[in-house]
């Protein structure tokens, strides 16, 4: 065939290709994704269930998918008030890491980055886990002596953490100012290689198509408003849809743990605070690590949108508002300027804010509560996400067996009693 009849087919299947998109397009336009295959089945609540998680976030959707999986617990309900991954799961800033001080911390967290490494084969969903590595800057001779001591206690627990100098942070990342005169000066920081971020909205909805292959029915838009018990026995649940009978509940509603609990007249020692991030508008990709500040509260990374994506503390005072107020941003902004100044050229394109349960230690609760049947996943203030398959998988094992395993048995509620607590604040003391 000559070159010149090879170059007409080319065009011509072009030109159809083409034709044949445009109208697909169209014919699909009106039809808002409705002959899209479902990802997971929509269920009706049953009379009747052996455990039913209450939460359709990350934690709960793991929680139900372990249940599933390992214990072979297929008549199981998740409910969700509103829709999966729309509380803190879709409002935070997809941060992973491990590195930890104290022993406790260290366990949960590498056990979830260890179920992170392997989480779409896993779900057998891309849920996007990238390595890109977390460093953490300081801005002082007395924290950069505090993050020494840090590295080395990570280290003890065979959780990979280096000390860099600022010139290795410089060419680690070009973009970052380490000019002595700024208002932040870069002293130096500590690296974890194998930290990174993850895509929130994939994690849910692999976790949710999982579940739903293996049995458990997934409702939403479903309030629970009530916990029925007999005595010292949970005995059921009351729901906007209708009662529902079983012997165990899992709660695991992040930012509204106490009012949840309230109904079975429990009081946890945790406060909800709004947290807040923003995100730019998308630029070519310049930062391929994530970089974090404890010192001034601030933490930046970029999206795969290339949206520059900034984070802080948590406000401070106490609300169910997931608006926030406009200083914490303002400070955030300012310390991001001045480690890297071409964010004054760009534009914010959104701000949004989540409800974050935060515990005295800044440690999460993992624990049996005195009414038999009745669990609580809370606690985990700004350090969630990164937690996600471990607090699921752990939560897993301790509503199927009863009991705390080894990871669990540090986060019981009893802490607050023998005041055995697991102080992170100087891990935790910024949203990340």
């Amino acid at each position: 065939m000559a070159k010149s009849d090879l170059d007409r087919g080319s065009r011509a299947f072009t030109r159809k290709l083409k034709r044949y998109s445009i109208f697909s397009i169209a014919r699909h336009a009106g039809n808002y994704h409705q002959e899209w295959q479902q990802a997971w089945s929509h269920a009706e609540p049953k009379t009747a269930y052996d455990a039913v998680i209450i939460g359709g976030g990350g934690h709960g959707l793991a929680t139900a998918y372990y249940l599933a999986n390992i214990y072979g617990m297929t008549n199981i309900a998740l409910i969700e008030k509103g829709w999966l991954g729309g509380g803190n799961t879709g409002r935070n800033t997809t941060i992973i890491r491990s590195n930890y001080m104290w022993d406790e911390s260290a366990a949960i967290y590498e056990h979830a980055l260890k179920l992170w490494e392997g989480l779409s084969q896993d779900l057998n969903f891309n849920v996007m886990f990238s390595q890109r590595g977390v460093l953490t800057i300081s801005h002082s001779e007395h924290e950069l002596r505090e993050m020494s001591r840090r590295v080395h206690a990570i280290r003890l627990n065979g959780i990979d953490s280096d000390m860099l100098s600022p010139a290795a942070i410089k060419k680690l990342v070009p973009m970052i100012n380490i000019e002595p005169n700024i208002r932040y000066p870069v002293l130096g920081g500590f690296l974890q290689k194998r930290a990174g971020t993850a895509r929130h909205d994939a994690v849910a909805w692999g976790y949710a198509r999982a579940a739903d292959e293996l049995g458990v029915d997934i409702i939403q838009n479903c309030e629970v408003v009530g916990l029925r018990r007999n005595k010292d026995k949970i005995i059921g649940i009351e729901t906007t849809k209708g009662n529902i009978k079983t012997p165990k509940v899992g709660c695991v509603v992040a930012g509204h743990s106490s009012v949840l609990a309230d109904m079975a007249n429990i009081k946890l020692p945790i406060a909800s605070r709004p947290l807040q991030a923003i995100v730019s508008e998308p630029i070519k990709p310049i930062l391929d690590t994530v970089i974090m500040s404890n010192a001034v509260h601030m933490y930046i990374s970029q999206s795969d949108k290339g949206e520059m994506v900034l984070g802080a503390g948590v406000d401070k005072y106490n609300s169910y508002a997931q608006t926030g107020s406009w200083p914490i941003p303002e400070h955030m902004v300012a310390a991001a300027v001045d480690l890297f100044p071409f964010l004054s050229q760009l534009r914010m394109l959104r701000q949004w804010g989540g409800i974050v349960d935060i515990c005295p230690d800044a440690s999460p609760i993992i624990s049996k509560t005195d009414i038999r049947g009745l669990y609580f996943n809370c606690g985990w203030g700004t350090g969630g996400f990164k937690a996600t398959p471990g607090s699921g998988h752990i939560f897993a094992d301790l509503i199927a067996n009863d009991r705390p395993n080894s990871i669990a048995l540090p986060y019981s509620l009893k802490r607050f009693e023998t005041g055995f607590l697991i102080d992170e604040h100087g891990a935790a003391g910024v949203a990340h």
